[in-house]
């Protein structure tokens, strides 16, 4: 089985040839990238081709949320591209989670839990009775149950989801910052903190691809969950 770096970053930007740069500058240092709303609305599908040319495996972050026969068909067309991994919304249901899971070949599916941007005031807000760590593990069992490979969960979560997906199961972890970050993410924790907890993979926006120096960023993470 091939081993990935533990490290994803995350193209959030919209300019295509910046995150193509960036790609280039993070090559032999980061495995997988993650391309997200905002550069797949920007460059398309091809962005996906010209991120695989310069050695990256993609991880496509769409949350995907829509009646079962039209994500199923998403998960497909994914396929064909060649993505290493996607996101489907846990919001979505089991039967729309079950369709996607059914599709073989496909990437291996993670689906969305709660967003790291909302709180339990923000869930309240539109309806949910839960708090975070409530919703959070009701919809990691909801995932487990479909047949999905993974999870997308706040570090703060993993240790209440991991008992209830097991060993095997893939937990990757958004929002990870620097301990005195400042910014619109509600639920976080440093990378070393969110890998002793049981992390699978981390994913990092803004502290590499922001960085004076990318590179040393992204090398600088990798020290500190013990990879360099």
């Amino acid at each position: 089985m091939l081993t990935l770096s533990k490290l994803i970053v995350a193209l959030d930007i919209a300019d295509e040839p910046a995150a193509l740069n960036l790609v280039d500058r993070l090559s032999g240092t980061v495995d997988v990238f993650k391309i997200g709303l905002q550069l797949f609305t920007a460059g398309g599908p091809a962005i996906i081709k010209q991120v695989q040319a310069k050695g990256g495996k993609v991880f496509l972050d769409l949350k995907l949320h829509d009646i079962p026969n039209t994500v199923a068909k998403a998960v497909e067309a994914a396929q064909k591209h060649g993505v290493y991994a996607m996101t489907v919304h846990l919001a979505g249901g089991l039967e729309m989670l079950q369709k996607a899971a059914a599709v073989k070949p496909r990437p291996q599916l993670w689906g969305v839990t709660v967003l790291t941007s909302l709180n339990d005031d923000n869930l309240k807000r539109v309806g949910v009775k839960f708090t975070v760590k409530e919703q959070v593990q009701n919809l990691a069992k909801l995932a487990k149950e479909a047949g999905l490979d993974g999870i997308i969960c706040s570090p703060q979560e993993i240790t209440i989801t991991r008992p209830l997906v097991g060993d095997t199961f893939t937990i990757v972890t958004p929002g990870v910052r620097a301990k005195t970050a400042d910014d619109d993410q509600k639920r976080t924790l440093s990378a070393s903190e969110a890998v002793k907890l049981g992390a699978d993979f981390i994913v990092v926006g803004r502290p590499v691809i922001q960085a004076n120096d990318p590179r040393e960023a992204a090398l600088n993470m990798l020290k500190e969950i013990g990879e360099r």
